[in-house]
């Protein structure tokens, strides 16, 4: 059986940073995002490509390939993930919830750096067969969607 790319890649920087990594490069300052939370373990910000509206990102600071490669780090960014939640559901007034992460290629993991989905859900597109849309977000909507979010600032 031939291993994909998804999690043999970047294994060698498991616990610090992967130089080439654009999530570890998000998390260092180095490019810009929407940050709407960070803590000792975890930032999260807006996806650029958003589902819907406030569709955020979750991820460890260190640098960690998927959920199964290394040291197991959902759980220490598991308080991020129910504190992203909790201010989505209650600043964009969210109808629902979906949460979900990707291990490897074929599971659909495109950035190699453990990410959890956190996106809002609307009475307007309900149900598993809406998650997914493939409409661009405008900077505009995103800039919006980050204001309200964290209140200004």
């Amino acid at each position: 059986m031939t291993q994909t790319q998804g999690p043999a890649v970047a294994t060698e920087f498991q616990g610090s940073t992967d130089p080439e990594c654009i999530f570890c490069k998000i998390v260092a300052g180095d490019v810009p995002s929407r940050r709407i939370y960070s803590d000792d373990h975890a930032v999260a910000f807006l996806d650029i490509g958003a589902w819907h509206r406030g569709h955020s990102l979750v991820v460890p600071r260190r640098h960690v390939p998927d959920m199964i490669s290394g040291e197991p780090s959902l759980a220490e960014i598991a308080p991020a993930i129910d504190q992203v939640a909790r201010l989505l559901m209650r600043t964009l007034a969210a109808d629902g919830l979906n949460m979900f992460a990707s291990t490897g290629a074929v599971a659909g993991q495109e950035v190699f750096h453990l990410h959890v989905h956190l996106v809002p859900r609307y009475a307007d597109e309900p149900g598993l067969e809406h998650l997914v849309s493939h409409a661009s977000v405008p900077d505009g909507e995103l800039d919006s969607v980050y204001r309200q979010i964290t209140g200004g600032r």
